[in-house]
């Protein structure tokens, strides 16, 4: 019973992962994509905007520091469960990686884990519609260049939301 619920969740996540990889594949498209997505790399973009927070909000620096050092923190959890599950990233012979990666682990994406955990920790110091949507394409980003299956993408963002709470 087990294995056919993972055979079902495997090829209906390997069926999304090709639909998501089918979309709007133009040159211009992947090299933005790509140079947004290398900006989240060890949740770099995240921890930057909390640097430049608690250096120039003095009255809230202590919250743009907790909040920054749960972004870091979430990215070291994503990274050691990724260590810990040991999934490998999608091959999938006709739709090759649009991006070299650090590692060849997959699950879950540490990506999407940064930026939601910033996303839910910075709201309340900065707006949270376009932490949300930077969180989102960002997140988005490694789908499309077929680095991570949808559930990894998904695991990550609930991963990221539930840790980004300790920041607040």
């Amino acid at each position: 019973m087990l294995r056919k619920a993972r055979v079902a969740f495997n090829a209906v996540d390997l069926a999304l992962y090709r639909r998501a990889r089918s979309l709007a594949h133009t040159p211009q498209t992947v090299r933005w994509v790509r140079r947004y997505s290398q900006l989240g790399e060890h949740g770099a973009m995240w921890l930057a905007l909390g640097a430049a927070g608690a250096a120039t909000d003095t009255p809230r620096r202590r919250r743009w520091l907790r909040a920054t050092g749960c972004v870091g923190g979430a990215y070291i959890v994503s990274t050691s469960i990724k260590i810990a599950i040991g999934r490998r990233r999608p091959v999938v012979e006709d739709l090759p990686h649009l991006m070299a990666t650090p590692t060849g682990l997959s699950f879950p994406s540490s990506h999407s884990t940064s930026s939601f955990a910033a996303a839910r920790a910075f709201t309340g110091l900065v707006p949270p519609a376009p932490l949300y949507c930077m969180a989102t394409a960002m997140a988005l980003s490694r789908l499309y260049l077929g680095v991570h299956y949808p559930s990894d993408v998904a695991a990550g963002a609930g991963l990221g939301t539930l840790l980004g709470s300790f920041g607040r």
